[in-house]
């Protein structure tokens, strides 16, 4: 793949960006000034990047000359020595500038909301539920997100039904946005008493969280009720009516929190995840208009589809979707998951660029 035409272009919009920063008007609108910023850095990187390709290139080049020369046979030694590790450098460099090419997805930066459900296998499904919730919880430890439990239903033996939860940091979406679909796994339960394997599952859907520019809910669509809280939570939260259930009449969509005692915290949680389905529902209703491209896609994120499998037996963690086996699920489960989500990312920025390369 040619870069220079992609690296030109780079140069031509820095420099309009940089004027764009130097307008005093630019700050009137606090989002746009975010947004040019933003984009500033992003090819600032680049840039960086592009200087280093560059300057690789040139000494690449300067090698090969030496070796057609022959001139001098110890520099010709030395350059033959060199140049498998000056290429291996230039392929990297090449691979991680591809990145900027693919234009940065908005909701990348975007905090996240995470629902997991318990699917099929009774009890063993709620307790998957709540591992997936734990492997998820290490992970955001690991990388210095933040986590806000915004509701939850417990099943039997300790596990969930359902569990609703935000991540706020950098790039949650980014690394979380390929995990929407059906978690399967594979183990013995510890209610088994003959040592058989039992499969259950658990869906996983990650929503990036809704701006009010995003999507408009009108006060009269709304129909907010409040009760008390049930389950677990305390005191506090078991004898006072601060459970907020909202119904958006239009979709018929109801969400639930109960997570806290306060009432106001509560709807605004409700409020929150509610913003976020009715976004992901728009994103799919666009979406839909180019189906005769989901093929080429990662996946589609649909809640009935298969996208994993984690086989306790042997250790292994298989992703269906890009035919990924790794035998470390241990790891996997106390939130050893970036090599996963670099793997597809990997494999989505392939798409992505095939597609630029064919246009």
């Amino acid at each position: 793949m040619n870069l220079d035409p992609f690296i030109a272009r780079f140069k031509e919009r820095h420099r309009e960006l940089e004027s764009l920063l130097s307008a005093p008007d630019l700050y009137n609108d606090p989002r746009r000034a975010q947004d040019v910023t933003r984009e500033h850095r992003r090819m600032s990187e680049a840039l960086v990047l592009a200087a280093r390709i560059e300057a690789l290139a040139r000494e690449i080049a300067d090698h090969e000359t030496l070796l057609a020369e022959g001139s001098d046979p110890d520099l010709a030694t030395l350059a033959q020595e060199e140049l498998p590790v000056l290429r291996a450098e230039e392929e990297k460099l090449q691979l991680s500038f591809r990145q900027f090419i693919v234009p940065a997805d908005p909701t990348d930066s975007r905090n996240t909301i995470v629902e997991i459900r318990a699917g099929t296998g009774g009890d063993e499904a709620g307790l998957f539920a709540a591992d997936l919730y734990r492997m998820y919880s290490r992970f955001a430890e690991r990388v210095g997100w933040t986590l806000d439990l915004m509701d939850a239903s417990t099943s039997g033996a300790g596990g969930y039904r359902e569990i609703v939860f935000s991540l706020a940091g950098e790039d949650v979406f980014k690394h979380l946005r390929y995990e929407s679909g059906v978690h399967r796994v594979q183990r013995v339960p510890a209610t088994e008493n003959q040592g058989r394997i039992h499969t259950s599952t658990a869906t996983v859907a990650v929503l990036p969280e809704a701006e009010e520019v995003d999507v408009v809910i009108k006060p009269e669509e709304l129909r907010i009720e409040v009760c008390r809280a049930g389950g677990p939570g305390g005191q506090g939260v078991n004898t006072t009516d601060s459970a907020v259930q909202i119904l958006h009449i239009p979709t018929g969509m109801i969400v639930r929190c109960q997570d806290g005692r306060s009432q106001i915290k509560n709807k605004d949680k409700a409020l929150s995840i509610l913003r976020a389905r009715l976004l992901e529902q728009k994103q799919n209703e666009e979406a839909a208009k180019y189906a005769a491209n989901r093929k080429q896609q990662i996946g589609s994120g649909d809640r009935n589809e298969r996208i994993r499998t984690y086989n306790y037996p042997q250790n292994r963690l298989t992703d269906h979707r890009i035919n990924l086996t790794l035998y470390n699920l241990t790891a996997v489960m106390e939130g050893d998951l970036q090599e996963l989500f670099d793997q597809l990312q990997a494999h989505a920025l392939a798409l992505k660029l095939e597609g630029i390369e064919l246009a």
